[in-house]
């Protein structure tokens, strides 16, 4: 299976695979079919989660209240809804960083 950006409404959903406590935040790829997100933050009371909202909303060039986790709150593995922003924009942003 490969990564996909599905459009939902007003914007797109995909996976991600979540590496907290990284030395380097940003994009790093895939992680089988979703994108790696690596987050200096470490896993405790959502400040992983609120680093990856961060990333990605610089990543797509959207405000950080435009990036929600819609999925997987306390895991890993997290489903990511972003608004104002189409399919192929999303793709092509997020697999060149």
């Amino acid at each position: 299976m490969a990564f996909t950006v599905t459009p939902r409404g007003a914007g797109v959903r995909f996976a991600i695979h979540v590496q907290p406590r990284s030395k380097r935040p940003g994009i790093d790829g895939l992680h089988g079919d979703a994108l790696r997100v690596r987050v200096q933050a470490p896993p405790v009371e959502g400040a992983a989660n609120e680093a990856v909202v961060a990333v990605i909303a610089a990543a797509l060039g959207v405000p950080a209240r435009a990036v929600h986790i819609a999925a997987g709150q306390s895991g890993r593995q997290k489903l990511v809804d972003v608004d104002g922003v189409d399919a192929a924009a999303a793709l092509s942003r997020l697999l060149a960083t």
